[in-house]
């Protein structure tokens, strides 16, 4: 069995090979130059060029989405991604896929759990609590969640996984740890999107207080330099984990390119 592994395509857009199943997470294949739609009439140019598009894919056991904004889930995704895959994401978002005619999609209220499974292995699917804005701001973003996937063998916890989505810090995200147990693999959605000024998801600050409260085992760091609405660079993160000596071994990894989660 191939080991557990992270292909990056770009933005929050990664391949999850995991056991037997394949999830393909926050899928964006807008081209550089290209725009996406962020609500309230609000646009952001792509900088960057993904890895690949939906006919690249490899067969998927699910899609996995952390909230429906165009950088996340945008019309080419709209238009070629398959509606027979599931897709993992918030009620709001579920709602909409169903009427866009993503049948399969299903909405997880925040520690609700799906499971997948393939003879004796499963991949326990939660979701996990997170907010994209401060204060009132809240009210004109889409809700947000994160997930923490367990991979199970014969009843025998493999991996755990924690993937943020479009969070800003905050203390009580401690309860992802309290609930599951040690993180074994961190993905980070970082980038310090500021919307009107506000900060919308983490910076290096927020991410590096972040790996500092969960100390995964690893840390990988996505969603960092793909749009004009990023605005804290991949290096202020990186160098924020180097001075704090932080307890996690970071792995930045390169659109196209694939890490280990192990």
């Amino acid at each position: 069995m191939m080991d557990p592994s992270l292909e990056f395509v770009g933005t929050a857009t990664a391949i999850l090979r995991l056991g037997p199943f394949v999830l393909l997470t926050d899928p964006n294949f807008l081209h550089k130059g290209q725009r996406a739609y962020l609500g309230k009439g609000l646009v952001s140019k792509r900088l960057t060029e993904p890895s690949l598009q939906p006919d690249g894919l490899p067969a998927l056991d699910a899609v996995l989405l952390s909230h429906l904004h165009g950088d996340h889930f945008d019309r080419i995704a709209r238009r070629e991604l398959s509606r027979e895959v599931p897709v993992l994401t918030t009620p709001e978002a579920a709602r909409r896929l169903d009427r866009w005619g993503f049948g399969a999609a299903e909405g997880l209220d925040t520690w609700d759990s799906e499971t997948l499974v393939d003879g004796e292995w499963q991949l326990k699917i939660t979701a996990a609590p997170g907010v994209h804005g401060p204060g009132l701001a809240r009210r004109l973003l889409p809700p947000v969640m994160g997930s923490v996937l367990e991979l199970s063998r014969a009843g025998t916890l493999e991996l755990r996984i924690y993937i943020s989505g479009d969070t800003l810090f905050r203390p009580w995200l401690a309860e992802v740890l309290e609930r599951t147990g040690p993180i074994d693999a961190a993905v980070l959605h970082l980038g310090g999107t500021r919307v009107l000024g506000l900060l919308v998801t983490m910076d290096a600050d927020q991410g590096a207080a972040l790996v500092e409260l969960l100390q995964p085992r690893v840390t990988v760091p996505v969603h960092y330099d793909d749009y004009t609405v990023f605005r804290s660079p991949l290096e202020d993160f990186l160098r924020q984990c180097r001075e704090a000596a932080l307890p996690t071994r970071v792995r930045s990894v390169a659109r196209g390119e694939t890490t280990s989660l192990r």
